[in-house]
């Protein structure tokens, strides 16, 4: 028989930066805490150096966290999961655990963006596979994997359906250097982490064409306004949108070069494609991927959501920044409510 997994315990499901410095956060807090990554060698380092060298080499990791290299073991030892991962191979790690969860099994995720084939958010395709009774909730909010594995100042925002989740988690992940806020508004904090890295690569191409500070705030105010109105075509709450999920990951992102998203923007407009950005990067930048996805659902919701359209003709038909932005800027006039 298997050993009931103890009630506090989490494990976090994806050993990238950002799996790896809430991994380093919860361990701090929670103690009890694992993290799982799909790279057996670098797992093995990291057990051993105490330290993630491929993905955040300057945070050492906790002694009490754990390395877990069976995904099978690291859900089952443990009632809260975290899943970590980019938005891509999200159904595959939820499908992967569904087997593996027990009846008081929560799963949580920091994963961003729409669905690519469906346009569904995660909160969608979770339910889809793991069925209407497991307990789900979402983190979001402006932060970088570096500063919150430093253990420097912190927000953000856990939402979930159930409020007892939601403010279990809150607490679990919470200390003098981070504070979370908990929302029942799923939707919301998930459209805000989908669209605001779409948005971020607009904001790196305007500040690469040299376009200045009014151009960027410009970018930021009328690319929140396009986040709200999608996310309430979709069922959210317009003031989420004011919150740490909404505008405050969008600010962030669209104004630091920790940004992998703002750094792939400032070279598109030097000249490089989307490919060509990510792999001069050389990590994931989510907002290639959510361009494609955000203009599919976007249309298909009656949503008019000109930046984000204007970032992905640029990723995906070839149209030149320039041209892009002359197209935004030659829109008919009209009242700032009406977008």
């Amino acid at each position: 028989m298997s050993q009931a997994p103890a009630a506090d315990s989490i494990a976090v499901l994806g050993a990238g930066s950002w799996g790896t410095a809430l991994a380093v956060q919860l361990a701090k807090v929670n103690g009890s805490t694992s993290l799982w990554g799909r790279d057996p060698a670098a797992l093995q380092d990291m057990a051993t150096g105490r330290v993630n060298r491929r993905y955040l080499p300057t945070a050492q990791l906790p002694g009490n966290l754990a390395i877990e290299p069976d995904l099978g073991l690291a859900v089952r030892r443990h009632r809260t999961l975290l899943v970590c991962v980019p938005s891509q191979a999200f159904r595959t790690l939820v499908a992967a655990i569904a087997p593996h969860l027990g009846p008081t099994s929560r799963v949580a995720w920091a994963s961003k963006g729409f669905e690519q084939a469906t346009g569904k958010l995660p909160h969608e395709v979770a339910r889809e596979l793991l069925g209407p009774d497991l307990a789900l909730a979402v983190l979001s909010g402006p932060t970088f994997a570096r500063e919150v594995a430093a253990g420097l100042p912190t927000a953000l925002t856990v939402a979930a359906t159930d409020a007892t989740f939601a403010d279990d988690l809150a607490l679990r992940i919470s200390d003098q250097r981070f504070r979370a806020y908990t929302s029942s508004d799923m939707i919301g904090v998930e459209v805000g982490g989908a669209v605001k890295n779409v948005l971020a690569i607009g904001a790196g191409i305007s500040d690469g064409l040299g376009f200045g500070a009014n151009a960027r705030m410009a970018l930021i105010n009328r690319g929140l306004a396009e986040m709200t109105r999608l996310g309430v075509a979709l069922g959210a709450r317009a003031e989420t949108f004011m919150g740490l999920s909404g505008m405050g990951d969008l600010v962030l992102t669209c104004t630091d070069d920790q940004s992998r998203n703002r750094r792939a923007g400032l070279l598109i407009a030097a000249g490089r494609s989307g490919t060509e950005a990510a792999r001069e990067i050389g990590f994931v930048c989510e907002g290639i991927f959510a361009a494609r996805a955000v203009r599919d659902v976007a249309r298909r919701s009656g949503v008019d959501m000109p930046i984000c359209e204007q970032v992905y003709r640029i990723l995906y038909e070839g149209v030149a920044p320039g041209e892009a932005v002359a197209a935004l800027m030659s829109r008919a006039l009209k009242p700032e409510s009406a977008g």
